[in-house]
């Protein structure tokens, strides 16, 4: 029996130094694989663009690609025929993503500008999901087989320009760099730590979904496989008809949960306020922009049930279009941005400049005014 003792106690050994040289192997295997996925996505973000291999000479002045995103129609199109008639149709194109199956002709708009100018390959789009970015990049990706679309400006259907086409072109065309609004996110709860590691925390903005684009910045948009994927499974606005249904009792359970488990924390995400502005910071390109949008929004901050406050964008009406408010716009030459304690004074090649080019939410009846009492002027 003695024996048997001292015989099984250094197989028991060498058993026990298996045990833990497998253990370590696995540990290690997986830091590797983690590792060399890191590595992966890294060279994936940091690949050129696809498309800057294409042949990207072209004759000719440089254009501004105009893309609208509607729900439908176009209801300020005569606004934007005047505008358009007063510029060289060499200097820009036209591209507009509506609902699918919707086409622009004679009986659906007053302007021949519009005329076929829908994309084919349109989509649904619902608000505060990720078929809104999904548009976005199906219009720069269109625009971008014109190789004279130099520069890509993002417009809404109740979108409208603050001076004529000559003043915008320049303004535009002048600047080497994109106007994206970008600014950084630490009060809301919108990121979400599943992004994590495509996206770390630190990388996360906020800012205006109305862009200008340089050519070289759209197509880092368009050929993103990596952060759009990730956005559209983890970016997402939280339904409001849950959360008016939920009891005080639930309410009180949940902040207490959220308390004790940080991640359980609800993310309420909008992904066309953050997908365009983390992306590019992602990429490294925020020394690139001019961090401010030229489309100006009016909010006003509104109550509802539960005691939160949401804010909401101000429609213009015929009377809000007035000469004193449209001049109250254009005088603005500076934005300042509260969660960086920041003042970014509106540049452009280093010259100070008004900050918007356009605004919006404007009515048909508000258009008329600025059309009638000539307000698309420098």
């Amino acid at each position: 029996m003695t024996k048997k003792k001292a015989s099984s106690s250094p197989i028991r050994h060498v058993w026990r130094l298996c045990s833990k040289l497998t253990i370590f192997l696995c540990v290690l295997l997986c830091l590797l694989a983690f590792l060399m996925l890191q590595l992966s996505q890294y060279s994936k973000l940091q690949t050129p663009s696809t498309r800057t291999l294409r042949d990207d000479h072209f004759e000719g002045p440089p254009k501004i690609a105009f893309l609208f995103l509607v729900r439908r129609h176009l209801p300020l199109d005569f606004l934007w025929a005047a505008f358009f008639k007063n510029g060289d149709a060499a200097n820009f194109s036209i591209y507009i993503h509506s609902e699918p199956g919707f086409v622009f002709d004679e009986m659906t708009t007053s302007s021949h500008f519009f005329y076929g100018r829908q994309l084919k390959n349109s989509i649904q789009v619902v608000w505060g999901e990720s078929s809104m970015i999904e548009a976005e990049r199906l219009l720069l990706d269109k625009a971008l087989d014109d190789p004279a679309n130099r520069r890509f400006v993002l417009l809404s259907d109740s979108c409208v320009p603050l001076y004529n086409f000559g003043y915008i072109y320049n303004k535009v065309i002048s600047s080497p760099k994109s106007f994206v609004d970008s600014f950084l996110d630490a009060k809301e709860c919108r990121y979400n730590p599943k992004m994590s590691p495509a996206i770390p925390e630190e990388k996360w903005r906020k800012g205006s979904q109305w862009i200008t684009l340089v050519r070289r910045h759209a197509e880092v948009i368009v050929d993103d496989d990596i952060i759009f994927p990730v956005f559209r499974k983890f970016c997402k606005r939280r339904p409001p008809k849950n959360l008016l249904k939920r009891s005080r009792l639930l309410n009180f359970l949940a902040i207490d949960f959220r308390f004790l488990f940080p991640w359980l924390k609800p993310h309420n995400c909008f992904p066309d306020e953050h997908y365009v502005q983390t992306l590019l910071a992602m990429r490294g390109l925020e020394g690139e922009l001019e961090r401010r949008t030229l489309t100006y929004s009016s909010w006003n901050q509104s109550a509802i049930r539960e005691k939160r406050r949401i804010w909401h964008p101000i429609t213009f009406d015929y009377a809000d279009a007035n000469p004193h408010k449209i001049k109250e716009i254009k005088d603005i030459n500076h934005v300042y941005y509260e969660s960086e304690h920041r003042t970014e004074f509106c540049r452009i090649n280093s010259e100070i400049t008004p900050c918007f080019l356009f605004a919006r939410k404007f009515t048909s009846l508000a258009a008329i005014r600025l059309l009638n009492e000539g307000f698309l002027s420098p």
